[in-house]
């Protein structure tokens, strides 16, 4: 089980959090979490359901992290583990995480594989997600797996889908040429792209795409 401590700031005034494994009491404020995170035009079937979260904990427990200001629950990541070739990086949401309720989660895998991360929009703002993914991290060396990988959505490039093509647009915002609020969070929190995704989940703001981005382990030797 996992439980970490740390301050978060907002502004200059720090607040107590934890970053913790989650639990099934924790099941409701998950679901609103999702709920305030992604709004419409987000598909509402694709926010959490109590069986999957339950799913969670039952197969990969390591993965299924939260985590609380000041007693309050505010964001949420879960992870699963699956064998990645390099070669083949295409595949969609729902495949690879069978529609989120990681029944592909494969223990001999090499890869943790981001399935969610939301943070609530009234806790936005201290840093959240990055600790969220920070500690992602940690159990990826932890398990010593080589890398953690997740498709990100590019919710910038579905209105730009006309004039430029996918890959165009993630190069864009490498370059700092635009900022998309998915993408310019993950190359903070130390993400780097692998190649774009088609078709990988039904995202109008993204056109449909999403980027793979991921993080190897510095401590992984084969």
């Amino acid at each position: 089980m996992y439980r970490k401590k740390l301050y978060v700031f907002k502004r200059d005034q720090p607040l107590e959090a934890v970053i913790r494994t989650y639990k099934h009491s924790d099941f409701q404020g998950l679901i609103r979490i999702q709920q305030e995170s992604f709004p419409p035009p987000f598909p509402s079937d694709l926010w959490w359901s109590e069986e999957q979260l339950s799913n969670h904990l039952a197969l990969f427990p390591e993965g299924a992290l939260c985590i609380e200001v000041e007693g309050e629950i505010a964001g949420s990541i879960t992870g699963m583990i699956t064998n990645f070739d390099p070669q083949d990086i295409k595949h969609s949401w729902s495949e690879v995480t069978s529609d989120g309720y990681i029944h592909t989660h494969n223990p001999n895998g090499n890869a943790l594989y981001i399935v969610d991360i939301g943070v609530s929009p009234a806790f936005r703002g201290l840093g959240l997600g990055k600790a969220l993914m920070q500690s992602m991290y940690e159990v990826v060396v932890q398990l010593r797996l080589e890398r953690l990988l997740g498709g990100g959505r590019m919710p910038g490039y579905g209105e730009r889908a006309a004039v430029m093509s996918a890959s165009q647009y993630l190069e864009a915002v490498i370059k700092g040429e635009l900022h998309d609020k998915v993408i310019s969070f993950l190359l903070r929190c130390g993400r780097l792209p692998v190649g774009i995704i088609p078709d990988y989940l039904e995202d109008e703001e993204s056109g449909n795409h999403a980027a793979l981005m991921e993080w190897r382990n510095p401590f992984f030797s084969v």
